[in-house]
């Protein structure tokens, strides 16, 4: 099989890059580190021929006739051991951790998987930068700021871990076949990672109607009371949607409540 020969399958989302002005600038973007690369959904090599010359590569495609081509097609990095294609699902074979050592995640992704591979490699210690391509809307939230319309639990979560920046916005042209809306590389540099799951169902219940007050959403599952006496100490208004309150607020918040530290009144309650 060859690569003019692979048709893009629906089922995984594929839409394989073939604008070479953005793979150049993907490479240009990678962090200068001695991480090892980890590359999800692979397709045709197309960024991984690039990837290979400048690091070992841990690749992981859920295709079969892929893995098929990319084994024929990498044969020399595959024996020279710059290059380990595993085949199957990631999701099935990420556990805490995806691999044994430090690694850049470096991958065009798959849109209908992407938000929850990247939530899952902020999660993952061993993950330490992500340059991933994504749908733009899903970049926009994850690099979102507090004030900004988009913003939300994934932008709170990756401020919480790390910083987040689109490097550039790619046009269906760049892909084959095209899909129906833009696309956009982003870069995400962690400097710790997710770990608590009390303040991640907090954000849940925050933005659970983006609409409505922050404490009026919260106040579903926590203490009213307890929840304006916090609020009035962060000099937070009380009207205030959720988008519009910062990270940093967010986990003040979350600290009050879980500790009670104001008067110990009105537990708070996890679901």
């Amino acid at each position: 099989m060859n690569s003019e020969a692979v048709v893009a399958k629906k089922k995984f989302g594929q839409n394989f890059l073939k604008d070479g002005s953005v793979l150049n600038k993907i490479i240009e973007a990678m962090p200068k580190n001695d991480n090892k690369i980890v590359e999800i959904g692979p397709g045709l090599g197309d960024l991984t021929k690039f990837l290979v010359n400048v690091k070992s590569v841990e690749a992981f495609e859920v295709d079969t006739d892929l893995c098929e081509l990319l084994h024929k097609k990498f044969a020399k990095e595959i024996a020279t051991k710059q290059l380990h294609i595993n085949c199957g699902d990631v999701l099935e074979a990420w556990k805490s951790e995806l691999v044994d050592e430090p690694y850049d995640l470096v991958a065009n992704l798959p849109y209908y998987i992407a938000t929850n591979i990247i939530l899952k490699a902020l999660a993952d210690p061993k993950c330490q930068n992500l340059l991933v391509m994504v749908q733009l809307e899903v970049a926009q939230k994850f690099c979102a700021n507090n004030g900004d319309r988009v913003f939300g639990s994934l932008g709170v979560i990756t401020q919480s871990v790390g910083e987040a920046e689109i490097v550039v916005i790619v046009p269906p042209t760049a892909f084959d076949p095209q899909p129906k809306v833009d696309s956009a590389v982003m870069l995400i540099k962690k400097h710790s990672s997710r770990t608590d799951s009390g303040f991640e169902t907090l954000l849940r219940v925050a933005f659970s109607q983006p609409r409505k007050t922050a404490i009026k959403n919260l106040s579903s599952s926590y203490n009213k009371a307890l929840l304006a006496e916090i609020f009035d100490s962060l000099d937070l208004e009380h009207n205030l949607r959720p988008h519009q309150i910062s990270t940093t607020d967010y986990h003040q918040l979350y600290t009050k409540l879980k500790t009670g530290s104001l008067d110990g009144r009105g537990k708070p309650k996890y679901d």
